[in-house]
């Protein structure tokens, strides 16, 4: 019999922060005078509520409470963890994107590690055998082809199918200060794109969950037993610094900032620095000509194991500095993406299949192809966009941006 922890089902549900009302500009100084405090930080919150259960964890390298992993932390309060999911990436976040993560064992805590990325994107029954309760801990980065928010739909699935509660640890969305990008359309659902939201959806983890189940987007209409633990300190107009990478091409937050932009050239011909130390800060390809930097993507174990144009010395442009101008103001940046299909897009291959997977439609490979301006391409997703700006706004927890 499957324990039920007496309230679990409707505790938590005031936990919405409302803490400071204007943090337009959140430094590293400023953090110190109006601290943001992630929810796997509040266990006096929710460590009673796993007392005496059989507890499911969904962490990776992220899932951290100080300088201690969650998964630890829970075992030293004596919470009985019996099993730990992954997402891409794997437990300890050293398995480059789309790399096959198998199941395995955590060499630290002994625990069995299950994997759910590749071809077991969510749980099946025996892997919830003897679960009470699922807590789920990740850092996602607020774009709508970052994959934890869609492995974060499969275990609401799962839940939902087998009554077991969810709670999620809710942490900051580092770019969630604003609300931009083409909204995927129904038929161009993939693991990089489930819902119907825009790339940068502005969301917290919490905040999108409760979308999911609202909207009624799991299988069948079902919804998952779900509750959070809030951030304190947080609203959409903080600029919150990660304390750690999100996944290993990711190192630092310009390339954060610069990510849900830069993120459409992975369906190109285009490098996005993967095999160098700069990845999501740069773009190149050897025959772009007109650039003013050059790189040479080399293997790099556990990051980049095959990066695109190894070992090819490419030409493009160093947008690090370039991060600034989002920090400030938010939107996506269109003009590089243009201006690179400008160059070389007189090959058919400029796009490949993955690129409309990444857009939620193929609108934005044909309205470049036909070379429609930038202005003119946010001009089109704009009433979408303000549709889903209503949607968006029934679940936020935190005060909003605007």
């Amino acid at each position: 019999m499957r324990k039920v922890f007496p309230g679990l089902l409707a505790f938590l549900v005031s936990f919405s922060v409302f803490g400071q009302p204007d943090l337009t500009r959140l430094t590293e100084r400023s953090s110190i005078n109006n601290p943001v405090i992630p929810g796997a930080l509040r266990t006096e919150v929710y460590f009673p509520m796993l007392s005496s259960m059989k507890v499911g964890v969904v962490a990776n390298q992220t899932s951290m409470i100080g300088k201690v992993h969650l998964v630890d932390t829970l075992l030293s309060a004596g919470i009985q963890v019996v099993r730990v999911f992954t997402p891409e990436h794997g437990f300890r976040g050293n398995a480059e994107a789309g790399a096959a993560v198998g199941n395995d064992w955590d060499s630290r805590s002994g625990l069995p590690l299950i994997s759910l990325y590749g071809d077991h994107k969510k749980p099946g029954k025996t892997d919830l055998e003897g679960i009470d309760i699922i807590v789920f801990d990740l850092q996602d980065v607020g774009a709508r082809f970052y994959t934890y928010i869609s492995t974060m739909t499969y275990i609401m699935e799962a839940c939902a199918e087998n009554n077991i509660p969810l709670i999620i640890l809710d942490r900051p969305n580092p770019n969630g200060f604003y609300v931009d990008g083409p909204v995927l359309k129904p038929e161009y659902s993939s693991f990089v794109g489930l819902h119907p939201v825009p790339v940068v959806h502005g969301m917290t983890m919490s905040e999108y969950a409760r979308m999911v189940n609202g909207e009624k987007w799991l299988k069948d209409g079902i919804v998952c037993p779900l509750q959070w633990v809030s951030c304190e300190g947080y609203t959409h107009k903080s600029r919150y610094r990660l304390p750690v990478k999100p996944s290993p091409n990711l190192p630092d937050m310009a390339s954060v900032y610069l990510y849900p932009s830069l993120c459409f050239f992975e369906g190109t011909v285009v490098s996005v620095g993967r095999g160098t130390k700069s990845p999501f800060t740069i773009i190149g390809h050897p025959d772009f000509k007109a650039g003013s930097y050059t790189f040479k993507p080399v293997q790099i174990r556990g990051v980049s194991e095959n990066p695109p144009h190894k070992g090819i010395e490419c030409y493009g442009y160093n947008l690090r500095n370039r991060a600034n101008e989002i920090y400030e103001a938010g939107g996506l940046r269109l003009g590089w993406l243009i201006e690179m299909y400008g160059a070389l897009g007189s090959t058919p291959a400029f796009f490949n299949n993955f690129f409309d997977k990444l857009a939620g439609s193929d609108e934005l490979r044909r309205q470049i192809q036909a070379g429609t301006g930038e202005e003119e391409i946010r001009e089109s997703w704009a009433s979408d966009l303000e549709k889903f700006k209503i949607i968006r706004k029934k679940y936020l927890l935190y005060p909003d941006f605007e």
